[in-house]
């Protein structure tokens, strides 16, 4: 017989994981050169595979570039030089309801856009500091120079 206080472990530790699976955005496919992730105030090497979580921050070196793809198959790809930061993910693979907010703060960003983009493209946007862009399932490059953090 399966004792209640077992059953009560177990549940705790399944919404522990689900809890930090919830803020996993995507994942890091390529790397080239120096690529780092601000999680907070941890700097940490981007390495393929590594998981991309909200509110943290890309940052590329010179020579730099780094390849990510959200879970709503939305590809990202930063050039040398750039500030992107993931602000908001979420994404529900049954529905395909969510949204994606993403500031360029220097540098550049090529997208292509994946599932929210195309059920609901209103909840897709794109920011520099001097505009945002609202996307309806396409391809798009953003630069943006001259602008520090």
């Amino acid at each position: 017989m399966i004792k209640p206080h077992w059953l009560l472990t177990a549940g705790i530790a399944l919404v522990t994981v689900q809890a930090f699976a919830d803020d996993t955005a995507g994942t890091v496919k390529r790397v080239s050169g120096d690529v780092q992730i601000e999680r907070g105030a941890e700097k940490i090497r981007a390495e393929p595979g590594m998981s991309l979580r909200v509110a943290d921050k890309v940052r590329t070196g010179a020579d730099s570039a780094v390849g990510i793809t959200l879970k709503d198959e939305t590809l990202l790809s930063t050039g040398a030089n750039s500030l992107l930061s993931l602000d908001k993910f979420s994404f529900d693979q049954t529905t395909y309801a969510g949204e994606i907010k993403a500031t360029l703060t220097r540098g550049k960003l090529a997208v292509s856009t994946g599932k929210l983009a195309k059920t609901t493209p209103e909840n897709v946007e794109f920011h520099t500091p001097d505009s945002i862009l609202g996307v309806r399932g396409t391809e798009f490059v953003l630069e943006v120079d001259g602008h520090e953090e």
